[in-house]
């Protein structure tokens, strides 16, 4: 997975039934975006993938 825009956050975020407006779609790309791109050396070498929508909701059911 590459680093994510706000607009993919976004659809996302709608997908895993989470309402995220423009400006926290844009605040949560910017944080977790130096994740993405620390990462990037090794994407596809790892045993598994990071899947956001299914974390969202595991976050949603947590509560």
């Amino acid at each position: 997975m590459t680093r994510p825009a706000p607009r993919d956050v976004k659809v996302i975020a709608h997908v895993a039934d989470v309402p995220a407006d423009d400006e926290v779609a844009n605040r949560i790309a910017n944080s977790i975006g130096p994740a993405f791109d620390g990462f990037a050396p090794i994407a596809g070498t790892l045993p598994f993938d990071l899947e956001p929508a299914s974390f969202l909701l595991a976050q949603q059911v947590s509560k």
